[in-house]
Formats: C-alpha cells, sequence, structure tokens
C-alpha cells in the first residue's frame, strides 16, 4: 500500500473513531442521573463498546430499558448500521415468526411475494427485544438457533439463512423464575444472559428527579413554545417524595401535563397539588405535610414582616429591636421573602 493509501485509510478510521464517540457521548447523555446506578450503568456501557456479547437488561415498566439499549448500539462496532427495536408482546404469536425471519412467495396462502423479516433488516445491526417474556416456546426455540448458530429460516424456505447481528433483549418480569417454572426455555435464558444490566425503579433512585425534571421542562418548554423555566424548591421535594410507579415514563407525563397548563415562568407547590393528592405512598404524605408546614410558615414571615416595617415605617433597626431579631437576620428575613423596607410604609 502507497503512503497516500496508507494515510487515506488512516483518515477515514480516525472519522469513523469520532463518529462513534459522538454517538457514544449522545447516548450517554440520555441516561441522566447522578445516582450511583447511573454512574455503574455508565461504565458498564463503556466497558461493553467493543465487545458483541448478548445483554439482558431488566427493570420495571418505563425505566429507561431502551434508552440503555440505544446506548449500548451506537457506542459499540454496529452503530453505523440499524438498530431496530420490538416490543415482543405487542406482535399476534401467530404472526411473530413471519415478522422476524420473514416468508417466501407461496409459503403460505396470501404470500404473493417473498418478505425479509426483521432479522435480515438488522443485518450488521442490532435488534433490541422488549419483552421477550413474552414470546412463545415455540418462537423460543427459533430465537434459540439464531442466538447459538447464527442462524434462521424464513417460512417456507428450505434454505438456512446466516445472519450477522447482536441481540439486546429487556423485560419487565423476573426471566429466571420463569425458567424455573417452564414457561421460558432455560439454555435460552441463558444465551441472552451473557451479560446482565438492572435499572433499579425510580423510587430507588430519587436524586435522580431533580435532574429529570429540569431536562423535561427544558424538553416540553420548547416543543409547546411556553415560558417555564424552572420548579420551586418545595414542589420538585414533593415530586421526589412520590412514589412513581410508571417511573421516568410517569414522572415526565406529568412534567409535560405541567408545562401545558402553566400560566407562569415557575412551577410552584399549587400547579402540583392535584398530583400529589393522587398519591398513595405514605412516605409522600409525610413529606408533603412538611412542604405544607414550611409554606405555612413563610407565609407567616413574610406578613409579620409587612406588619412590622409598616409599623416601624421602614426602620430596620428599630424593627429588630422590636421583633427580637439582630439587624442581620432581620435583614436575611427580608432579603429571603424579597421584601424592601423601603417599599413597606
Amino acid at each position: 500500500m502507497s503512503e497516500i493509501e496508507d494515510k487515506f485509510s488512516c483518515d477515514i478510521e480516525e472519522r469513523n473513531k469520532a463518529k462513534r464517540d459522538l454517538k457514544k457521548r449522545f447516548c450517554l447523555k440520555q441516561i441522566l442521573g447522578k445516582s450511583k446506578v447511573v454512574k455503574e450503568l455508565h461504565k458498564k456501557i463503556d466497558m461493553l463498546y467493543s465487545c458483541d456479547a448478548s445483554v439482558l437488561i431488566t427493570g420495571e415498566s418505563g425505566t429507561g430499558k431502551e434508552l440503555v439499549a440505544r446506548a449500548l448500539h451506537y457506542s459499540g462496532n454496529r452503530s453505523e448500521k440499524s438498530f431496530i427495536p420490538v416490543n415482543c408482546s405487542a406482535i399476534p404469536e401467530n404472526l411473530i415468526e413471519n415478522e422476524f425471519f420473514g416468508h417466501v412467495k407461496g409459503a403460505f396462502t396470501g404470500a404473493h411475494s417473498q418478505q425479509t423479516g426483521l432479522v435480515k433488516e438488522a443485518e450488521g445491526g442490532t435488534i433490541f427485544l422488549d419483552e421477550i417474556g413474552t414470546i412463545s416456546p415455540y418462537v423460543q426455540v427459533k430465537f434459540l438457533r439464531l442466538l447459538q448458530n447464527g442462524e434462521y429460516k424464513p417460512l417456507g424456505d428450505t434454505n438456512i439463512h446466516k445472519a450477522d447481528i447482536r441481540i439486546i433483549a429487556a423485560t419487565n418480569s423476573l426471566l429466571k423464575n420463569l425458567a424455573n417454572d417452564g414457561t421460558f426455555r432455560e439454555d435460552l435464558f441463558y444465551r441472552l444472559n451473557i451479560v446482565s444490566l438492572h435499572i433499579p425503579p425510580l423510587r430507588e433512585r430519587r436524586e435522580d428527579i431533580p435532574i429529570l425534571v429540569e431536562h423535561f421542562i427544558h424538553k416540553y418548554s420548547m416543543k409547546y413554545k411556553k415560558t417555564v423555566k424552572e420548579i420551586s424548591k418545595d414542589a420538585i421535594d414533593a415530586l421526589i417524595s412520590m412514589e412513581w410507579p410508571g417511573n421516568i415514563r410517569e414522572l415526565e407525563n406529568k412534567v409535560q401535563q405541567l408545562i401545558i397548563m402553566s400560566e407562569s415562568s415557575v412551577i410552584n407547590f399549587e400547579n402540583i397539588r392535584p398530583v400529589v393528592r393522587g398519591s398513595r405512598n405514605k412516605d409522600c404524605e409525610i413529606r408533603c405535610f412538611k412542604i405544607a408546614k414550611k409554606k405555612a410558615i413563610n407565609v407567616f414571615e413574610k406578613n409579620y414582616l409587612d406588619r412590622l416595617l409598616m409599623e416601624h415605617r421602614g426602620n430596620v433597626a428599630s424593627a429588630a429591636k422590636t421583633s427580637g431579631q439582630n439587624r442581620t437576620a432581620l435583614w436575611n428575613l427580608l432579603k429571603k421573602h424579597n421584601i424592601s423596607p423601603k417599599s413597606s410604609y
């Protein structure tokens, strides 16, 4: 190879690496949070970028399993090829084999032409099998062969086809228990579970909620052309206290509703009161009592300061003496409630 060809080849390789790194950083940024589990997910995805092994992602609905699958795909060597997400529970059982493996002309009544399946469309790339635990034992056998040998047969075809794909699966059920019960093939479970990633529910990583809320406020303010810029401390505390059975998906939905209905630039506790009332979480009831108490204290402080300054015609030194507060403490309270002594008389 000549020096020019060698340099050209190196330039292409460097550009491809730069593109992969950019995609990887973008996908990792979509997995938001500062909790230990999010940091661990980022670390594991980084470790798996050059690995082609099957991955099983577990977690409740709405925790972000597809985001993790996308990050795994776009940070790896297959990032230039297709990423095809499939919700297995959404495909009727009698159509799932045809959907994945396709068919040849004449394979069944109505098969007037050949059709390629999702496996063929994903060639060189990744198929993400969400809700893998819902597929029938018959189809499980087909997937086992695909994972073991990279082989499959379209319906009606006598020839064996080869597939070069990576499979990432996800489930919100305990697949190991289904395997133990005999409703899911144990050998397929172990083939899928080469690497396991678990995403805990949002209620177990509440420290991520403020970051997620901030992201959704920015996202939907832009989408709906609203002026909402922030959320008050008592409102975010109330959201943190809730159980969120629908996890991130439910939180995103609630923030979207708040943005649409908002009439100001700040989401406050009054805006989310109906959301709080709808929560059955005991912890939420306790925390929301504290929020309500804090709010009542703030109202009392503001009213008291207004009356005090009016009585002393804005003289902070005289007001401090009457209230039993030192002048610095009183100034701090005035600053907290954005009260100007001069405007109080």
